[in-house]
């Protein structure tokens, strides 16, 4: 062990470190893995973007700092690489090679995502059809190499997973019969409370979206030219986390509204980025970097003012 000593409450604050750091580095690996996608999809601009969202969020770094928040920034990441490795592998097949087996890093970089979201969260393993979905989506004449490294890197994740219960097969076994998956209260949808709650916690795990979101929305409702697959994607994985999210009100719920955080960034900044090449390019960058600039000021100030008071 690295720390000799005992893990008790009053020595926190020498060892609650070594707790934390597996949690910091999985939002750092999430933050560039989200900014490379955003890049990659909308240029440097929405790159910069999301990724200011992300850094910034009360969510993620309550997320990352296991503050009064369960451990699910892991999940965030498995989740968030499920898809958009699946969307990569989905573009690659079109090359004039043997695909599936030139495809081998993203085949087990795919399981090796399915294993840290369904690990963490049982629930999550609805990021494996959806996955599949944009996959066949994308790659209508090559839907059996599609579905090929889907079942592939499927069996990587199930490895790993027992793997994680030291190949005992009744143990593995026993947690996905005993395992919490969804938990679906569909009461939760006559309840008004509910819908009030959820914009509070979008609002609380990143106050800028409160601005940006309804922005983007309008964006992409009154302008045809937004209405593409890299912002169809994104929106469309948000909207189901989100609406399992407010059907699942206990654990998964909590787990779900995270997950949904990184790819209403990535949604955010595409639309931004879009209205970036108008001819008011001007005025939205005035506005963007205002917000942003508001953001992280704000954000900075709250963590100081946390530090303070402890």
């Amino acid at each position: 062990m690295i720390w000799p000593g005992r893990f008790q409450s009053e020595t926190l604050l020498y060892w609650g470190w070594l707790a934390r750091i597996p949690h910091l580095v999985f939002g750092a690996l999430l933050g560039a893995s989200l900014w490379y996608v955003s890049r990659r999809l909308y240029g440097n601009e929405g790159g910069f973007i999301a990724l200011t969202l992300y850094c910034f969020s009360p969510g993620v770094i309550r997320a990352t700092a296991l503050w009064f928040a369960e451990p699910e920034i892991g999940a965030v990441w498995g989740a968030f690489g499920t898809i958009f490795t699946g969307i990569a592998v989905a573009h690659t097949l079109y090359a004039p090679r043997e695909v599936v087996l030139w495809n081998w890093r993203r085949m087990l970089l795919l399981g090796v995502s399915l294993a840290l979201a369904i690990g963490s969260q049982f629930s999550l393993v609805v990021m494996a059809p959806l996955a599949l979905a944009f996959m066949l989506y994308l790659a209508p004449t090559r839907r059996a190499a599609a579905a090929i490294i889907w079942s592939a890197a499927c069996l990587i994740a199930l490895a790993l997973l027992f793997a994680a219960y030291f190949f005992h097969p009744v143990a593995l076994w026993d947690g996905l019969h005993h395992a919490s998956w969804f938990g679906i209260t569909w009461q939760a949808f006559t309840m008004s409370v509910g819908y009030r709650e959820l914009l509070v916690q979008l609002g609380q795990s990143s106050p800028a979206l409160v601005l940006a979101l309804p922005a983007a929305l309008v964006t992409y409702a009154l302008w045809p030219r937004t209405r593409y697959f890299g912002n169809i994607a994104p929106l469309l994985v948000a909207v189901l986390c989100l609406v399992l999210g407010f059907a699942a009100p206990h654990y998964q719920g909590l787990g779900f509204q995270l997950v949904a955080l990184p790819f209403l960034f990535v949604f955010v900044s595409g639309i931004f980025a879009d209205l970036l090449e108008t001819k008011q390019r001007t005025l939205v960058l005035a506005s963007i970097s205002g917000l942003l600039l508001a953001y992280s000021f704000w954000s900075l100030s709250e963590l100081a003012r946390v530090g303070l008071t402890r």
